[in-house]
């Protein structure tokens, strides 16, 4: 059209305008509602993933301060093994030695005796630390689960979110809402460490 023509609007091409203009209105604050949500569930999400990640690096590593606590109380039952072969052997000889050696192979049979002592119950902190540091872990990788959840929630829920930019639904907006909702009271929880 040329600047010189005259344009004049029918009755049904102001009637589409202001359907356009009314509707883009209430669609431009939904759309500002559902951005604003995705914006803040979205960060949200980032620090529950953050925390997920720490959560499961915490318990491998501590998994792996029970697995060398195992290795350590292992080493120390097969330390108490071998004095308890000394003694046993020592007890052979007291039979089998002549009565001026029997002295000794008594000494040696109680300095083994001592020193077994000793080493059981160096193995049994040891035992009792690999089972502390593997509850640790579990404990970890429950609350891992739970920031895990707490994301999974946050992701659906900002899913839901395109798609009620898409259908300009009202109850698609509310199962947004209502999924951010169980997912941040989950990240309460993973928080709580419940």
């Amino acid at each position: 059209m040329s600047e010189s023509q005259f344009h004049v609007h029918g009755p049904h091409d102001h009637e589409l305008e202001h359907a356009v203009q009314s509707g883009g209105a209430e669609h431009s604050g939904m759309v500002n509602q559902i951005a604003l949500f995705t914006a803040i569930i979205a960060t949200v999400g980032a620090v529950f993933g953050y925390m997920g990640g720490a959560t499961q690096a915490n318990a491998g590593l501590f998994k792996n301060n029970a697995a060398i606590k195992k290795t350590e109380a292992s080493n120390q039952w097969n330390y108490y093994q071998a004095k308890s072969s000394k003694q046993n052997l020592s007890e052979l000889a007291l039979e089998l030695a002549p009565a001026a050696k029997k002295e000794f192979y008594q000494g040696e049979i109680e300095r083994y005796k001592t020193e077994k002592a000793a080493i059981k119950l160096e193995a049994e902190k040891l035992e009792a630390k690999s089972i502390d540091w593997d509850r640790r872990s579990d404990h970890e990788i429950h609350i891992h689960h739970r920031w895990a959840q707490a994301t999974t929630a946050l992701q659906i829920s900002i899913a839901l979110a395109a798609i009620a930019l898409l259908t300009r639904k009202e109850w698609m907006k509310k199962i947004m809402y209502l999924m951010g909702s169980i997912g941040v009271v989950l990240g309460g929880f993973a928080a709580a460490q419940v």
